[in-house]
């Protein structure tokens, strides 16, 4: 029981947590930042201060691999390995459809001005507000594909456009396109295939930790999205450093992440068991609680933690497992086909909202 003062520093702790917004920044996109466009500019300055000086490095027909930002010469042996025999680039773009898993979040990010895309445009001056507008990235992706393709080049480009596929040159685009792939995280890997095919050596370059995951080992892809992805939202407060310990020290816990990678059909007792005592351990490593409801009363009662830095309910984890089986059994698994057959995400966690998926928090 709890009585007299503690009541009122529950009562308050509870209203403090409602009462929490977050700051706009925390909302937008981490392109929207100020330094990162700051960032970008500068690097863009630099560029161009290299092609006014010692010309166009797009345009360079020497052997030698030069890096743009300086036009210094690589050294040999990076030379060898980032410079095949054969270079076949392929281009991924993003598709922005309206029944996206992530329209929900773009929409909270504000609406702005759709604008023209065309080689007489203008170059915005805030691309942030530019690229809060999906029609605008749309229209921007297909036109930096097309031009693509009007660059002198005696290499095959290969580039996406939309759900369709378009080289420099005739090619069979038959396992490329058309593809029903929204994110370029997966349909890079059908592109990596396809490449395979041709090459014996491929360099994917991203800055996306999916990308990332889903080319180094199917083993890590669940743990990864389990504790958060572009789809799956993360426990607040733990990072993917923390994840990683507290499951190098849980051998237990592999097997059932593993399974969840084969996309079951339902998730058992035992592997909610499994995970709940995960999660308990991601918050307390020193918890002897084997559910996250108990975790929760523990930290909330003992430890005076503030309700949205204690383990979510058994329910809303029940919730989150289903949308990461949906993400890592299902879309994950398919990402080397074409046309991946995948399930109503409704039945697995999501539910549609005005035109809009958004989680099932019950």
């Amino acid at each position: 029981m709890i009585g007299g003062h503690e009541v009122s520093k529950v009562l308050q702790d509870l209203e403090l947590s409602f009462e929490i917004k977050r700051s706009k920044e925390s909302e937008q996109h981490h392109e929207q930042d100020k330094g990162f466009q700051e960032n970008f500019k500068a690097a863009v300055c630099r560029l161009m201060d290299v092609i006014q000086e010692t010309g166009n490095p797009f345009l360079e027909k020497s052997a030698e691999l030069v890096t743009l930002h300086d036009n210094n010469i690589v050294d040999a042996a990076v030379h060898k390995t980032l410079n095949p025999a054969k270079c076949l680039p392929d281009v991924v773009w993003d598709c922005y459809r309206s029944d996206s898993l992530k329209a929900f979040t773009r929409e909270r990010r504000g609406l702005e001005k759709r604008k023209r895309v065309t080689p007489e445009t203008v170059l915005p001056s805030q691309w942030g507000s530019f690229l809060r507008v999906d029609a605008n990235k749309t229209q921007l992706f297909a036109f930096l594909a097309r031009y693509l393709l009007t660059v002198q080049s005696e290499k095959l480009i290969v580039t996406t456009q939309g759900p369709d596929v378009i080289s420099n040159k005739p090619i069979d685009h038959t396992n490329l396109s058309p593809c029903n792939h929204e994110e370029p995280d997966t349909r890079m890997m059908l592109h990596l295939v396809h490449a395979a095919e041709h090459c014996r050596r491929i360099l994917i370059r991203t800055v996306d930790t999916d990308v990332m995951v889903l080319s180094v080992a199917a083993m890590t892809r669940h743990p990864h999205l389990f504790t958060g992805c572009d789809t799956i939202s993360c426990f607040n407060g733990i990072g993917k450093k923390t994840a990683w310990e507290v499951w190098s020290k849980c051998d237990h816990v592999t097997d059932t992440f593993q399974k969840l990678c084969c996309a079951p059909f339902e998730l058992t007792a035992n592997d909610m068991s499994v995970l709940e005592r995960f999660v308990t351990l991601l918050y307390d490593r020193g918890s002897n609680c084997h559910d996250v409801n108990s975790a929760r009363k523990y930290m909330f009662t003992k430890t005076g933690r503030l309700i949205e830095n204690i383990s979510p309910t058994s329910e809303a984890l029940f919730q989150h497992c289903k949308r990461a089986i949906y993400q890592g059994g299902h879309i994950w698994s398919q990402a080397h086909e074409r046309q991946p057959v995948l399930p109503d995400p409704s039945d697995w966690g999501f539910l549609d909202c005005f035109a809009t998926s958004i989680f099932d928090l019950s």
